[in-house]
């Protein structure tokens, strides 16, 4: 009998287009194992929302795995070591794994090749969870790109990216399965108390429930490219999680889409060439998420929310939606709630905390990581560094948004009454910067617009000049 093929699962908790699985299952029977290694992780150890969708995501993709015969093998600790130990109880052939670019698995994947050297088990690596492998676009010299245009215009002319996989008709069995954990035991969903009520509410989880909203952003997806800057509409797909999650393929998608002629399409392509660029990013920078590529910004008079207790108090009014700014406190509100925020409000939210606020972007980034359902440490660095002006490439610093006329220009009237109820009663011309006589329990402004921007610009200006 062939020797058994473990799968190592991250974030690819799929059955279709998912390459890792699609080649052990033609090469064996198959062990598919999922490792929680907060270890590695460090301080970017999954947080609440992640750990949430992480619970729900296994849940599914278990029955899938049970509807042919077969189980998930859960294990707490050390990937290397719980993979390698697997392998040899196992007497693998293989263990298949799709690759993953954060520095904490990077670092696993050498460490597992490590420990099978010398054994007759070998980690077999495939690319699955992005459009062209991280490394394949690369300058005329063969550097890789740091900056996102040039970028995208080199991914779009090696297009198109691999043909999609489909799911394997026949999944075997080894003789015998190692020892698993019980997913309950883990303590992945909050309990003490239960703040999942509004995510449970929104959000559908697993492979299935992805591809059901792919078919309804089918019909939608033309009206991207102006409705993804207008929060009450709210014409994105929401797939960011699933893609996140791995439950469904950046591939499956452009396939998916790949003839339509529109430019919502091609508005949302580059924003899936940007999920590669991030990976791109962190593979040149693998401390993106929590370093700034332009480190005189750390010579910043950034107010410490440490040392400071009004940006303390800043800091845990933008965190809870209390800044005194409608469309500000929507967005964070609406985090809370179900653990996304529409794409428009995340820029106005993180601008005003690092702009408004000056408060250090790090302190964004980790409150996004635990409480995002699609916190991806890439993605989640490249784009706070963006808006901080202290990336690879980013926005300049300067160039400040006014989150009160960025609110009336995208017609956020009703996605305020929808996570502001303290003014739903406002008229749309009120409801975007309310009187100080109409705003009732809603909080004044944490600072003006005018005072906040002059600051801003005063200790840029000091730092540039220091």
């Amino acid at each position: 009998m062939t020797k058994p093929q473990i799968v190592w699962l991250r974030r690819d908790l799929r059955m279709r287009d998912q390459p890792a699985l699609f080649s052990a299952a033609q090469a064996g029977p198959v062990v598919p194992v999922y490792v929680l290694d907060d270890e590695r992780t460090g301080d970017h150890a999954y947080g609440g929302a992640s750990r949430w969708w992480l619970h729900h995501s296994l849940e599914d993709l278990s029955k899938s795995f049970g509807r042919h015969n077969s189980r998930i093998i859960l294990r707490r600790g050390d990937s290397a070591e719980e993979l390698a130990a697997i392998a040899k109880e196992l007497g693998a052939g293989a263990i298949h794994a799709n690759r993953h670019y954060e520095p904490w698995w990077r670092k696993a994947q050498g460490d597992l090749k490590d420990a099978l050297d010398g054994t007759e088990c070998e980690l077999v690596l495939h690319d699955g969870n992005y459009l062209l492998p991280a490394g394949t676009a690369t300058t005329g010299s063969g550097d890789p790109y740091k900056i996102y245009t040039p970028f995208m215009k080199a991914t779009k002319a090696l297009f198109p990216p691999r043909d999609e996989l489909p799911a394997p008709e026949t999944i075997s069995s080894p003789d015998t399965w190692p020892a698993s954990d019980d997913l309950a035991d883990w303590d992945l969903l909050p309990t003490r108390p239960d703040w999942s009520g509004g995510f449970s509410d929104h959000w559908s989880v697993g492979e299935d429930a992805a591809h059901e909203r792919l078919d309804w952003w089918d019909g939608t997806v033309t009206e991207y490219d102006d409705g993804r800057n207008l929060p009450s509409a709210d014409k994105t797909s929401q797939l960011s999680p699933h893609l996140h999650w791995g439950e469904i393929s950046p591939v499956s998608i452009w396939h998916a889409f790949k003839d339509k002629r529109s430019d919502g399409w091609a508005t949302y392509e580059k924003e899936l060439i940007w999920r590669d660029y991030a990976q791109n990013v962190i593979c040149q920078f693998p401390a993106y998420a929590k370093e700034s590529y332009r480190d005189q910004f750390d010579a910043m008079a950034w107010r410490d929310p440490e040392s400071d207790d009004e940006a303390k108090a800043d800091l845990k009014a933008w965190q809870k939606g209390q800044t005194g700014y409608p469309i500000v406190d929507a967005g964070m509100r609406q985090l809370w709630h179900i653990g996304w925020m529409h794409n428009r409000v995340r820029m106005i939210a993180a601008s005003f905390l690092i702009k408004h606020l000056l408060i250090d972007w790090r302190y964004g980034e980790r409150w996004f990581w635990d409480t995002l359902v699609d916190a991806d440490y890439g993605s989640n660095g490249a784009n706070w560094q963006w808006v901080a002006g202290t990336g690879v490439d980013s926005n300049m610093f300067p160039r400040i948004m006014a989150p009160l006329s960025q609110s009336e220009k995208f017609d956020a009237a009703g996605y305020i009454r929808e996570w502001v109820p303290e003014l739903r009663d406002l008229s749309d011309s009120a409801i975007h910067d309310p009187e100080d006589d109409k705003r009732g329990d809603y909080p004044a402004k944490r600072i003006g617009h005018k005072e906040a921007r002059e600051r801003a610009l005063d200790a840029y200006r000091q730092m540039k000049d220091g």
